[in-house]
């Protein structure tokens, strides 16, 4: 399994968290994979065999081979059905509604091909430019320069929501949103409308999830194997409140999280992220 992360041109890193590209051999017998909330919005390339996503227990479709991974608030489970060779773009949570009209919470916990959201000719094109790609640089400075039009052509969002955000990452998801308003709750009201079209998800949810993240990178860089240490760190209440949240977000608990096999791919993601 390769898995690696590239940085985005300046004038794209205030929006774009990394892009990432991601190989692994074909199996014999294929391990499903719990994805889980990161905050981020992701559009992604498929471009060798197919992925399964399942939609419950042993139901299943087959991912857009283009698409946009929209805020997710809850794990999902994923099964390569032969070869792996992925290319994504993973934006910061404000990023992408600078790219696009479609309001944000549309896109919320599915995969949304990427035609739908570009038109059907620059989308076709954006395709066949980075299946016929001779490397990854090449793929980036594709993708650059087609989010960079896009971007010319679109109003950069708000900015109590920017603002927001920023005080949620630099806190990481500590900091409540009263305090960050401080205690204005016509902004509260304000901002929750806005938060929803143009992240996808509540201020108090990507909170949560940052919170996790937090949490998430000390668990799988065995910073500590004290749980209750872990909690304190990330600002949970107690330990029992950081394993309700870990419950909510992974659908499993800490604990089980290291020894199941079925989040490799997810330990993968979130460690170094």
């Amino acid at each position: 399994m390769n898995y690696q992360t590239f940085q985005p041109r300046s004038d794209l890193a205030s929006l774009v968290k990394c892009y990432w590209t991601l190989e692994v051999p074909v199996q014999k017998n294929p391990q499903r994979q719990r994805i889980i909330p990161d905050g981020c919005i992701e559009m992604i390339f498929i471009l060798a065999d197919d992925v399964k996503r399942y939609t419950y227990e042993d139901k299943f479709i087959i991912q857009p081979r283009e698409l946009v991974l929209g805020q997710i608030t809850e794990p999902f489970f994923i099964e390569p059905t032969g070869y792996v060779n992925t290319f994504a773009v993973r934006f910061y949570p404000y990023g992408f509604a600078n790219f696009v009209t479609t309001p944000i919470q549309e896109l919320a916990n599915k995969e949304t091909p990427v035609r739908l959201l570009f038109g059907e000719e620059p989308s076709k094109e954006l395709k066949q430019k980075i299946i016929y790609a001779t490397g990854i640089q090449e793929r980036i400075e594709i993708v650059e320069d087609f989010l960079l039009d896009k971007l010319s052509e679109k109003a950069t969002i708000d900015n109590i929501v920017k603002t927001t955000i920023d005080a949620i990452l630099l806190t990481k998801g500590s900091a409540s949103i009263n305090a960050i308003l401080k205690d204005d709750l016509s902004k509260r009201r304000q901002l929750e409308r806005k938060f929803i079209k143009q992240i996808g998800i509540s201020p108090k949810q990507l909170g949560k999830v940052i919170r996790l993240q937090t949490a998430l990178k000390m668990l799988l860089n065995r910073e500590s194997e004290n749980l209750t240490n872990i909690a304190y760190q990330s600002e949970y209440y107690d330990q029992a409140h950081f394993i309700k949240d870990f419950k909510e977000f992974t659908g499993t608990t800490p604990k089980d999280f290291l020894e199941d096999d079925k989040m490799i791919l997810s330990a993968l993601f979130y460690k170094t992220d």
